[in-house]
């Protein structure tokens, strides 16, 4: 099945040097995977930034927050044995995970889709306490009322979980703190009740430890998450065999909730497909993406921080078009359009129940 996305013309719509540090001696390495919303008649992006100081030969160094000074730069010899930097995305050390790069959100608005800048007044979420070390990430919105709900990254030492906040005017955020603990993230909440329910799938899993998988949870509050129930596995020799996750929130249409998800392979090739889940119980697949929606295709797509990758947290719906907002080789953010009909198609025309 052929790529279903039509790119925009002037992709990447932003690049690192397109904003600046949010301090003093960090560079922005790269821009990741934004959430989308609408809001005063404009598209909006909640952008990953992240950042690490200049980099000095022979030594490896990267930022964690500080409770005392904000942000602390730390710093090892590359030349150490005991280092490993086999992952340009982590740091291995005397058996402690670190992220080679600190990531905080960054909120940006549009007139037209396009060309994005920051608002009037300070548009930065930090990372802050215990549970935020190493930095937020992969900010996914969804709409449920009058107000906005932000399902996020959490990292530090104590795992990947994730962290809820919720805004009506993206200046003032109620903080909800960790709704799924660790290992945890990929979370996207649906922006509609099902019969009274709200529902939210997430990825409860990691790949270190025997696979990856979706899930789905349900909750009376949109804070308290229970009835948790696997909705998807990897599958070996797909395109998706080592890891899936969920990306925006599911599109309800007349043939069901249809959830764009990412899948990497064994050469971690990320690619975006669909699944379709029933109406009234959306823990039930009807169809499953056997091939790609979308794959890394562009030059700007297969190069960069850690390339061959399409990773998407957000989506507007109009019509028959999806556009979607997503990061690509872990670098630089882009654009691009699906018909939503497409998509169903190419679902209807591979009908199954296999996980």
């Amino acid at each position: 099945m052929p790529d279903l996305a039509n790119r925009f013309y002037g992709n990447p719509i932003l690049k690192p040097q397109d904003l600046r540090p949010s301090s003093p001696g960090l560079k922005i390495e790269s821009l990741l995977n934004p959430g989308v919303f609408s809001f005063l008649e404009k598209t909006w992006l909640v952008v990953r930034v992240a950042e690490r100081p200049e980099q000095t030969a022979g030594k490896i160094s990267w930022p964690v927050v500080s409770d005392e000074h904000g942000i602390r730069v730390m710093e090892l010899d590359q030349s150490d044995p005991a280092v490993d930097l086999s992952d340009p995305r982590v740091i291995r050390y005397g058996g402690q995970d670190y992220l080679t790069t600190l990531s905080h959100l960054r909120i940006l608005c549009s007139d037209d889709g396009v060309h994005f800048r920051e608002p009037e007044w300070p548009a930065v979420i930090a990372p802050q306490g215990d549970l935020e070390r190493y930095g937020i990430e992969d900010c996914r919105v969804a709409r449920i009322g009058d107000a906005y709900y932000l399902t996020f990254t959490q990292v530090s030492s104590h795992g990947v979980g994730v962290g809820l906040k919720v805004t009506r005017d993206w200046r003032s955020f109620e903080d909800r703190g960790m709704i799924l603990p660790p290992h945890n993230k990929d979370c996207a909440l649906f922006d509609e009740p099902v019969h009274g329910k709200y529902y939210a799938l997430h990825r409860p899993s990691s790949p270190d430890l025997g696979g990856n998988y979706i899930w789905i949870a349900e909750s009376e509050d949109l804070t308290h998450w229970g009835k948790h129930r696997c909705v998807a596995h990897t599958r070996g020799g797909h395109w998706d065999s080592v890891r899936i996750g969920a990306g925006a929130a599911p599109i309800r249409t007349s043939e069901g909730w249809l959830a764009i998800y990412h899948g990497a392979d064994h050469q971690n090739r990320y690619c975006l497909g669909g699944l379709l889940l029933d109406l009234d119980q959306p823990w039930k697949v009807i169809a499953r993406s056997e091939q790609p929606i979308m794959e890394p295709d562009a030059a700007y797509e297969r190069t960069g921080f850690f390339g061959n990758v399409i990773f998407t947290n957000g989506h507007l719906v109009k019509g028959d078009a999806v556009t979607i907002y997503y990061g690509a080789a872990d670098s630089v953010i882009c654009g691009a359009t699906l018909s939503l009909a497409e998509i169903l198609d190419s679902l209807r025309a591979k009908r199954s129940l296999q996980r």
